[in-house]
């Protein structure tokens, strides 16, 4: 179980390269933050212009989740987000000087292993956790996700597009600390023959074979995966980064079906909207956690 005290990191931590769906280059730093912080993003180009990462910020949702404040945008924040809640980072400053934040190797895994490397560092403030009260679901034709009471922190998710290789389920547990071994290495993906109307869109102009999964009619184009169902586990992965957008960890059960971003956060602000549904709390000290589980070691699936 992860320490019941805030967190932050223990140093400053520093990435270069290129957003998923502008392309454009783009320079990160993240901050130790005192106590109480949350996570806020500042962007340096901008007279350090800061947007907090809460429900109330969401812009646009499609291909992925951005924050907007006063006209000023921050895009592709999810797997940054993912990588705090599922480590235990409570409190951080996101300094970027671009619109979108860089996609790495297109998981969040970089980030959790820059977490291990600097360290983490404990605070004096007890952590608040969003406890579910009763349900609370959103539905739309095929698709649904809803949040439920429970003991912890546990996450369903169902995909199943057309390809039978897309056809997966997957439950973790992150009270067990189970994020590092199990989500955090899990790439994002998309559709060889999707890409010229996306890029007509004017989306994923960064994307690559270095940082995402690439899927045609015949499976995955270019090499192993890092699990056998790695698609299903990356759904899991922006399903905790958009869902940090409720200020809180949840403390419940959610259960996800062919969802995605809007839906993700067409929960978090039906979630914030219902205050009978929900409370904060604290619980009991436990045994306090210096540094997150260790991130998987991957070892390549073929396919």
């Amino acid at each position: 179980m992860q320490a019941q005290l805030e967190q932050t990191i223990a140093g400053s931590i520093s990435f270069s390269g290129i957003g998923l769906h502008s392309g454009a280059p783009v320079h990160l730093r993240l901050l130790p933050a005192p106590a109480g912080t949350g996570i806020v993003f500042r962007r340096t180009d901008l007279d350090n212009f800061e947007i907090q990462a809460i429900g109330r910020n969401v812009a646009k949702v499609s291909y992925a989740t951005s924050l907007m404040r006063q006209g000023v945008l921050i895009s592709t924040t999810e797997h940054l987000l993912s990588a705090c809640i599922g480590t235990g980072i409570d409190n951080v400053i996101v300094e970027l000087d671009n619109l979108e934040l860089p996609i790495l190797d297109g998981s969040a895994l970089p980030y959790v292993e820059a977490f291990q490397s600097v360290g983490i560092k404990v605070q004096r403030r007890r952590r608040e956790y969003l406890r579910i009260l009763r349900k609370v679901e959103v539905r739309e034709n095929d698709k649904f996700i809803g949040v439920y009471p429970g003991d912890g922190y546990s996450i369903t998710y169902e995909i199943n597009f057309p390809a039978p290789i897309l056809r997966q389920d997957f439950t973790v547990d992150l009270a067990a600390d189970a994020y590092g071994a199990e989500i955090a290495a899990a790439r994002t993906f998309g559709f060889r023959e999707d890409e010229r109307m996306l890029r007509d869109m004017g989306l994923i102009r960064g994307a690559s074979p270095e940082n995402a999964i690439i899927l045609s009619r015949n499976g995955v184009q270019n090499g192993n995966l890092r699990f056998p169902d790695e698609f299903v586990r990356h759904k899991v992965l922006d399903l905790i980064g958009d869902l940090a957008l409720a200020g809180h960890r949840i403390f419940g059960r959610v259960v996800a079906e062919r969802a995605g971003h809007a839906m993700h956060t067409a929960l978090v602000s039906r979630l914030l909207a219902d205050r009978s549904a929900w409370d904060l709390i604290t619980l009991p000290q436990l045994e306090v956690t210096r540094r997150p589980a260790r991130a998987a070691r991957l070892s390549p699936v073929q396919v």
